[in-house]
């Protein structure tokens, strides 16, 4: 999500009583993020991947419980008055949310949780979440990030412009995380990654 309109409804912390590990893993567009989620994922297979809902309508290759929980916006602004969601944002007139429910449950089953999340959506974790281990994923450079988005080749350029512009303002909050790794070489990259992981798992 890039920009997202957020007003959270706060309530208290839930830090209270939990086994398992919630890693919360953020980069601007272009970093390597989902390539290094998806590394990780097939490298800890008991890590669970937590899915976002959202109020907007599936893709033609998008299926609800893979890539969406796809919800209807009454529903999703009756979670936002309950304080069902751990963190929401609303970006281009659509509603995005990580269920509250889905982490309280599996931390307090002792499974550790892998969240995909911008920098916005992470400060809301963290009010609920403050033991989360938080990283951030680096290009080696501004000029290498600029050049990935480019040959990717799925974006105009005026989108590029405005992903550079939102990359600009999450790597200035970089320091908000416990832990940064440059993705310069996706296979050190992968290898400090899972290192964190590791060293970080409940014993």
């Amino acid at each position: 999500m890039s920009e997202p309109k957020n007003e959270t409804i706060h309530s208290e912390p839930s830090d209270n009583a939990t086994t398992g590990c919630l890693f919360i893993i953020s980069a601007p567009s272009g970093a390597g993020k989902t390539t290094l989620c998806n590394a990780i994922l097939k490298k800890f297979p008991d890590l669970c991947y937590s899915i976002s809902h959202t109020t907007r309508e599936p893709r033609t290759d998008e299926q609800d419980g893979v890539d969406y929980f796809f919800i209807t916006q009454e529903k999703f602004k009756n979670n936002i008055e309950k304080g069902s969601w751990a963190e929401w944002a609303q970006v281009h007139g659509h509603f995005y949310g990580t269920s509250a429910q889905f982490i309280d449950r599996h931390l307090s089953e002792g499974k550790n949780i892998l969240l995909d999340i911008d920098v916005n959506g992470a400060k809301q974790i963290l009010y609920r979440y403050p033991h989360s281990i938080t990283i951030f994923i680096m290009p080696p450079t501004f000029e290498t990030l600029k050049q990935r988005l480019i040959k990717r080749g799925t974006d105009s350029e005026q989108v590029i412009i405005k992903r550079l512009i939102n990359a600009e303002t999450e790597i200035a909050q970089k320091d908000l995380y416990k832990h940064i790794v440059v993705n310069d070489s996706l296979p050190e990259a992968i290898k400090t990654l899972s290192a964190i992981i590791s060293d970080n798992q409940p014993r």
